[in-house]
C-alpha cells in the first residue's frame, strides 16, 4: 500500500479504473487516514451541490469493494 502525507492508499491498482480519466491518471481511489477515516480521490460528481467546505465525488463499485478487501472486512 502507498502512502501519501499520512494516507494510506486501500486501492491496489496503479491508476485506480484504468479509464483514463482523471488529470494525473491517479483516480479514483480510496484512502485511509491516520484518524481512521477515509479520502476518497475520483471525478467531481455534478448531483447536487454540498454545503461549503465540502464536496461530492462518484467513484466505481469495483474501487469500493478493492478498499474493503484491503481492509479484510
Amino acid at each position: 500500500m502507498e502512502t501519501r502525507s499520512g494516507l494510506t492508499r486501500l486501492t491496489n491498482t496503479s491508476n485506480g479504473s484504468g479509464s483514463g480519466e482523471c488529470s494525473q491518471n491517479d483516480c479514483p481511489n480510496v484512502y485511509r487516514t491516520e484518524q481512521a477515516t477515509f479520502v476518497i480521490q475520483g471525478v467531481v460528481s455534478s448531483a447536487f451541490v454540498p454545503p461549503d467546505g465540502e464536496g461530492l465525488v462518484e467513484i466505481p463499485e469495483s474501487v469500493l469493494r478493492e478498499a474493503v478487501r484491503a481492509l479484510g472486512w
